[in-house]
């Protein structure tokens, strides 16, 4: 029975964890926290810091295979374990590529695929110089995540907003749509595609708010993303998932936003909406098991459930019963003790064959559901 780890022990984690039991595997997490999501599914759990190369290299040695559920590990560790043989997946060069924005649009400028314009900013005084390339997005070069890191710059009184560190100033991008293609490559570099996402975001916490699988866009869009998407995880290298971000523009040209080299947010839907998960498809790869079938059995949308603005404690989920009554719903809560205000804690998938009902469904979710912090 292969053994094999996930780095970080969130939502992510947790969902993977859920998929293995269809497969002989012994699987390890490694977190901090030993009351995190993901601690009680795993086999084994170890406590320690997947930033701490010592930690990850002695959590790593004894298996057959590593993935991770958030990019901002020790990839040197990972990288003197993939040289004594273990699989990491991603590749630790993918990961060094993918985590700092800089080199991730390096990466797509040298790899010719379609990336709104940037300039690279080293700190508050050379973003102050680049005025001219406003209005623009400035995203920090490490440690951004879930829309943290990341300062639209409308004008020039926006420009002591930025971030005084090494970022990306990116030329704003007036979008239609946005989209996210998940592809899956294994170890033979084959390909598999999960039909495209169309995403619609809380403007305020610059988080998910719901998607649409599959995103309406005309065919040759479609096909334009997919073709880019697809581009995109062949150019890094290595067999993994890879969720990629895409923008539609007003003159249906497609970029890349950015990519993430792991499962993701926008495929939760492929649990029930798809033949096999993109949580499931991580698993054939990494045990070597051919590729899934990523075809949709119903179309989808998913929900995000956030903690309430402005509350925080022990989590008490308002709501639910009435989410639950819902035909062809799926609830998803993350075992996160914990909320505040715009945490995730859980996620809705919906399920059918009616655009109108998918959304209707996703707002009547919305205004259901109150996560707030209980008194201890």
């Amino acid at each position: 029975m292969r053994k094999i780890g996930i780095l970080g022990g969130g939502q992510l984690g947790r969902m993977l964890l859920q998929a293995a039991v269809n497969y002989p595997v012994e699987t390890f997490v490694m977190e901090k926290e030993e009351d995190c999501p993901a601690a009680h599914l795993c086999h084994h759990f170890v406590k320690g810091d997947f930033r701490d190369f010592q930690d990850v290299y002695n959590f790593g040695k004894g298996l057959d295979a590593i993935t991770i559920e958030i990019e901002s590990v020790n990839e040197d560790a990972l990288e003197k374990l993939e040289n004594e043989g273990v699989k990491i997946y991603p590749k630790p060069s993918t990961l060094r590529t993918i985590k700092n924005k800089i080199k991730q649009k390096e990466f797509y400028a040298k790899n010719e695929i379609p990336s709104p314009a940037f300039v690279v900013t080293k700190d508050l005084e050379e973003l102050k110089s680049s005025e001219e390339f406003i209005p623009a997005v400035h995203k920090i070069a490490l440690g951004g995540y879930d829309g943290r890191g990341v300062k639209i710059i409308r004008g020039k009184s926006d420009l002591e907003k930025g971030f005084d560190a090494p970022a990306v100033l990116e030329k704003l991008v007036v979008i239609s749509k946005e989209i996210a293609q998940i592809i899956a490559i294994n170890d033979k570099f084959e390909a598999a595609i999960y039909p495209p996402v169309e995403m619609v975001f809380d403007s305020n916490l610059n988080l998910l708010d719901y998607q649409i699988s599959p995103a309406d866009l005309p065919e040759r869009i479609l096909w334009k993303a997919e073709a880019i998407a697809l581009k995109v995880a062949r150019s890094l290298g290595s067999p993994g998932i890879f969720a990629v971000e895409l923008f539609v523009d007003k003159q249906n040209e497609v970029y890349v936003n950015e990519t993430a080299p792991r499962v993701h947010n926008s495929g939760h839907h492929t649990i029930e909406a798809n033949f096999s998960s993109q949580f499931d498809m991580l698993w054939r790869i990494m045990l070597g098991y051919p590729l899934g079938n990523t075809d949709h059995i119903l179309p989808a949308a998913i929900v995000n459930l956030l903690g309430a603005a402005g509350s925080s404690g022990p989590a008490q989920y308002d709501g639910l019963t009435e989410i639950l009554q819902m035909d062809n719903v799926f609830v998803h809560l993350y075992g996160k003790k914990e909320t505040r205000g715009g945490r995730k804690m859980g996620h809705a998938t919906i399920l059918s064959t009616d655009k109108s009902d998918l959304i209707h469904k996703a707002h009547r979710i919305k205004n259901a559901i109150s996560i707030v912090g209980s008194k201890s």
